[in-house]
């Protein structure tokens, strides 16, 4: 039993070393994102995303998705050409790690969003957006259902017309584009704002 119990131990060491590897790793491959995404993965753009306490396995399926042109963006296609695939497990791992910075925002602001994000809209159909998300934002990572916490409301509204217009399709099943396609311009903003104060 004592074996066994050292065994387990060492295999959670091993793995806890090999997460922080990965990471050193990524922050020095991460660097040239920087420009864009921050330094920190907490982007100063509102059009741009902060990738900070993303998701690592998320991170890495966006990459995948912007390489294989699935996800369309010129300019993020043209980085991820470069990458392997162990880049982006070591830049999604560098990113993972970071600690989001969150903007607060004045309740007036958020309630409307409030509303939609924890109890989402029943006559529409619009589920709550913390049913995939979590209550904090925090997303669930086994699923690859996104942080969306302190993300910048302007890249939110962004992604979510994207859904809806149908440009942006990596959404199983449809899930995100059948959705947005019921929300307003208004409800998008209004959502999009409470999430970037969350935390």
């Amino acid at each position: 039993m004592r074996g066994w119990h050292s065994f387990l131990v060492l295999s959670l060491l091993c793995g806890a070393l090999v997460t922080l590897d990965a990471s050193a790793d990524g922050k020095a491959k991460a660097q040239v994102c920087g420009a864009c995404h921050g330094t920190d993965g907490n982007s100063t753009t509102p059009i741009w995303p902060s990738l900070a306490g993303q998701g690592a396995a998320y991170t890495v399926h966006q990459l995948q998705a912007f390489k294989s042109r699935q996800r369309d963006d010129p300019a993020m296609s043209s980085m991820a050409d470069i990458l392997e695939q162990a880049d982006m497990e070591e830049i999604a791992a560098y990113y993972a790690a970071q600690p989001v910075a969150v903007h607060p925002i004045a309740r007036d602001k958020t309630a409307a969003g409030q509303r939609l994000y924890r109890g989402g809209d029943s006559a529409r159909g619009i589920p709550a957006c913390m049913a995939c998300h979590g209550p904090n934002g925090a997303g669930n990572a086994a699923a690859r259902y996104p942080a969306l916490r302190g993300q910048q409301s302007e890249y939110t509204v962004l992604q979510l017309k994207a859904y809806r217009d149908g440009k942006r399709k990596t959404d199983p099943q449809q899930m995100m584009r059948s959705i947005a396609e019921k929300m307003s311009d208004a409800d998008m903003k209004a959502v999009a704002h409470y999430i970037s104060a969350l935390h």
